[in-house]
């Protein structure tokens, strides 16, 4: 599906910055304090927020980008468990 967000861009209710890549195939969200990850059809994972609570993946894009199967969050992180 889509993700649409809303709300104080400080608590991840601004998802524009990737907002291309959540216009189809996301099957799952999770949220920390203030951040967002989905998980997409084909195991990709796309987050947005502040970086502080897990909104930047770019030190492990690579490592996100295919076979993700499930994504866990605390208040300020999210680990991603692969295939």
């Amino acid at each position: 599906g889509e993700v649409v967000t809303w709300g104080d861009s400080f608590y991840g209710g601004d998802s524009s910055a990737v907002a291309d890549r959540l216009a189809a195939g996301v099957c799952s969200i999770f949220g920390s304090a203030q951040a967002f990850a989905a998980l997409k059809e084909a195991g990709e994972v796309v987050t947005w927020g502040p970086a502080d609570c897990g909104g930047d993946c770019f030190a492990v894009a690579d490592r996100l980008a295919a076979g993700v199967c499930s994504i866990f969050g605390s208040a300020q992180a999210f680990a991603a468990l692969k295939e």
